[in-house]
């Protein structure tokens, strides 16, 4: 522990300032990925990094980097990070929690004059949330190489727009390489998303990495008609097999305690109250902190979906793997340094995985990193109710500071008062 702590109101008066950017109407934030709000909360994001001196770089998939020097401007950063993107109507911490902790940081070195060997960076990842565009944690995946850049860029939205087309309309297109910016080691502090931590009374959520996750689109094609005339016996119903279908994904996430499966979306074609589908599609998220569990899980769905379609007769039942995310390993150094920090702090803490997914994950592949996690209300996240005391929130943006420190080589300049 450092003998410094952040300036809690500060953050707190941010946190809020930036919620009233695509404020929602029940006390969330909606700042899909690339859209107007997300620049416009961008944008004061970089204003107030400016304010104190921070200037802003950005890279060609639109993630933001924003340096405070080191005295050795050749060792890579220790970089804080996460995102400003929100889900529709989402909450005020998540992702936002993460890159305003970090400006507190770099302005707590700020105010006490504290020098560090290595610089000390927040990165602003692009469309982590995968709301907008698919797939999520999409700009550090396309810094750490799990995306390639051209593809990224054709990937469209619901509407048909395109990444390269919103991109260009900010002039993100004119950045640097993605990958190009060096990192040293990365931490992000983040809600936690889940009811452990308010449970058992803890500030702090050591975090040892994060469970693998698989996400596929399902569809079933049949033939659409009008609602009147076509027998129900003669029809290529594939709403009749809806049905199965969810109580299969429900049975597979049910099969142990750890297992987790959603279905988030479900789309009718054409989606008229008076024609019978022709096409319903469903995505599928399946989650496991055991990588072989998972597979299992993987082995089931397919298995069993490919005997689906053998017995529908008249439909074709498909199921596409979108995504794989598999099981992450935190960095055992920068694990036991958030350990110490709260230790040394008095923050009640315990070690666990992230049951969510998170751009740390990603930096995880080819730097070390890890998070912090701190309560959240309910355990509710994703949702206009999210909330995290601003206790909480100082408590992660103090472990924040003290680990960064410890990882950029901290030096106190003379005269300065903690």
């Amino acid at each position: 522990m450092t003998g410094y702590s952040v300036n809690g109101p500060r953050l707190w008066s941010r946190l809020k300032d930036m919620a009233e950017i695509g404020a929602s109407a029940n006390g969330g934030s909606h700042r899909l990925a690339l859209s107007q709000d997300d620049e416009d909360g961008r944008e004061l994001f970089v204003a107030w990094c400016g304010n104190r001196g921070f200037a802003a770089v950005f890279d060609k998939i639109g993630n933001l980097f924003v340096r405070r020097a080191g005295r050795n401007p050749a060792v890579p950063p220790v970089v804080i990070g996460s995102h400003l993107d929100t889900q529709p109507n989402g909450g005020r911490f998540d992702g936002v929690l993460g890159v305003l902790a970090g400006l507190e940081v770099l302005e707590t070195l700020e105010d006490f004059a504290i020098a560090t060997e290595a610089p000390v960076e927040i990165a602003v990842w692009t469309n982590e949330e995968g709301a907008r565009f698919q797939p999520a944690m999409m700009g550090s995946g396309v810094h750490c190489g799990v995306h390639s850049l051209a593809e990224t860029l054709a990937v469209t939205d619901a509407s048909g727009i395109p990444v390269a087309q919103e991109l260009g309309r900010y002039g993100y297109d004119k950045g640097i390489e993605p990958g190009s910016r060096a990192i040293g080691s990365y931490l992000e502090l983040h809600i936690e998303q889940g009811p452990i931590l308010e449970q058992e009374d803890k500030a702090i959520g050591v975090v040892t990495g994060g469970q693998a996750i698989r996400w596929y689109t399902l569809t079933l094609s049949g033939e659409e008609t009008h609602a009147g005339p076509m027998p129900m016996a003669m029809r290529r119903d594939p709403v009749r097999h809806l049905a199965a279908v969810t109580q299969l994904v429900y049975r597979i996430g049910l099969a142990d305690l750890d297992a987790r499966a959603t279905i988030g979306v479900i789309e009718m074609r054409p989606g008229s109250i008076n024609v019978m589908p022709g096409q319903v599609r469903l995505s599928v998220d399946l989650r496991h902190p055991d990588e072989a569990a998972l597979e299992r899980m993987h082995d089931t769905l397919t298995e069993e979906i490919a005997g689906l379609n053998k017995t529908a007769e008249g439909l074709d039942i498909s199921l596409e793997q979108t995504w794989h995310s598999p099981v992450v390993a935190f960095d055992a150094q920068l694990t036991g340094a958030v350990r110490a920090s709260a230790t040394a702090r008095g923050y009640a803490a315990r070690d666990m995985a992230s049951g969510a997914g998170h751009d740390a994950f990603h930096l995880a592949k080819v730097v070390p990193a890890t998070m912090v996690f701190v309560p959240c209300r309910d355990g509710i996240s994703h949702n206009e109710r999210e909330y995290t005391a601003p206790e909480h929130v100082q408590a992660g943006a103090n472990v924040l500071l003290d680990v960064a420190l410890q990882m950029a080589g901290a030096e106190v300049v003379a005269g300065a008062t903690a």
